[in-house]
């Protein structure tokens, strides 16, 4: 279960979106932390905050293949990982980008959803896409696969640094994931970088209200001038009230 502590800054990354912590981790020099080529299942438009449970592979090979047929299941990763990853926990798998065979399907996740784990990002495939949106759990995959894991996987390790995306993602980074995409943000500096984006997007929302309300985008977007006053003044009420 998280802390009370890691439960703040998931209730402040959740009110956040992806764009808003792709501006504030640029500004502190963390340019690698879009999961790229990974997007929401077919039809479904999640959010999704929790800490990085990972799963790693490496390429399947047939001789391999053989002895984990022969393993008990008990031992098998994939297993593993849906009975492992915690309330609230993200699972990371680690593909290598490949997507010709799936990384999971509608059985493993609908286990993780009742356990109450937080959702799924996956740089290969994933099958039983419709079923698995239809249930609301977050799911991110680079493709559809039907083709189960065994085309193209042999998952090794769980709980280790992993690359997913393009991301190097350690166990216990946040995950933020939304309909635009997936973003890590450091364990280290998740508290001060979930208050950074929350205040930041306090000040979207006003620049948008401004900015429907007629204003030209010339000191309204960035804010200086009239614009940065008004702002300044409101968020000062707010803070007092």
């Amino acid at each position: 279960m998280p802390t009370e502590a890691e439960t703040e800054i998931i209730d402040r990354l959740k009110r956040c979106g992806t764009a808003t912590l792709s501006t504030i981790l640029t500004k502190r020099g963390l340019n690698h932390v879009f999961v790229t080529g990974v997007a929401p299942l077919p039809g479904s438009k999640p959010r999704m905050v929790g800490r990085a449970f990972t799963m790693r592979s490496v390429a399947m090979r047939e001789d391999k293949l053989a002895d984990d047929k022969a393993m008990n299941p008990r031992l098998n990763m994939q297993r593993r990982a849906t009975e492992e990853c915690g309330v609230g926990e993200v699972l990371v798998i680690d593909c290598r980008g490949d997507a010709s065979g799936a990384s999971g399907g509608m059985m493993l996740f609908e286990r993780m959803r009742l356990r109450g784990c937080a959702g799924v990002v996956s740089d290969g495939g994933v099958r039983d896409a419709w079923e698995i949106a239809e249930t609301g759990f977050p799911v991110y995959a680079k493709a559809v696969c039907p083709p189960n894991s065994t085309l193209a996987h042999r998952f090794i390790e769980l709980n280790v640094p992993v690359s997913c995306g393009g991301v190097a993602v350690y166990p216990g980074d946040f995950i933020a994931g939304d309909p635009d995409g997936v973003m890590v943000v450091p364990q280290e500096i998740a508290e001060e970088v979930s208050r950074q984006a929350l205040d930041y997007e306090e000040q979207e929302e006003f620049i948008l209200r401004r900015i429907r309300a007629g204003a030209p985008i010339f000191g309204t977007y960035p804010l200086d001038g009239e614009g940065l006053a008004e702002y300044e003044a409101e968020r000062a009420a707010r803070r007092k009230g």
